[in-house]
Order: structure tokens, then sequence, then C-alpha cells
């Protein structure tokens, strides 16, 4: 079975994946805008409209892991008794 750190993995894989769709996307629709038949204009708006659809969700994707990371953080100052954060930092070396 996958495990967290599995499963936090392929998490970043996907958001790095987004990343670079994002900033092709991008690119293809700046490499366009000379182009004004019809064909290419619809293209071009629907790929806007992805793309805004997709950097939404690769924000809220975002959101989440810096969520999940700052309850980790928490967890382990609760469950390490960490009273500052030189004992956070001495206890990373460990």
């Amino acid at each position: 079975m996958d495990g967290p750190e599995h499963k936090l993995q392929t998490q970043e894989r996907l958001i790095g994946d987004l990343r670079q769709v994002i900033e092709n996307a991008e690119e293809l629709l700046k490499n366009t805008d000379q182009h004004t038949s019809a064909l290419y204009q619809n293209a071009r708006a629907k790929l806007t409209q992805a793309l805004q659809a997709a950097t939404e969700e690769l924000a809220r994707f975002e959101d989440a892991q810096l969520a999940r990371m700052i309850a980790a953080t928490h967890a382990a100052n609760l469950q390490y008794r960490d009273r500052s954060g030189e004992a956070k930092l001495m206890r990373a070396f460990r």
C-alpha cells in the first residue's frame, strides 16, 4: 500500500507537472497572439479559460500543501514538547 511519504511525493510531482503545463500554455498563448483567424481566437479563448482554472487549482493545491506542512510541524512540536526555536533546530539534527 502507498504510505504517506509516497502520497506526498506524488502530490508534489503533480503540482510540479501542473506548473509546467501552465508555463507551456502561457508560452503558447504568447506565441500565437498574432494569429487573428476565428479558429485561432476560439482556441486561444478556450485555452485562456483552461489556464485560469488550472492556475486557480494550483493555488488551492499549494495552499493545501502549506496547511499540511504547518499542521505536521505543529504536531511535531507538540509531540516533542519543543519550547523554543532552538529546541526545534536541535531536534532536526539528532
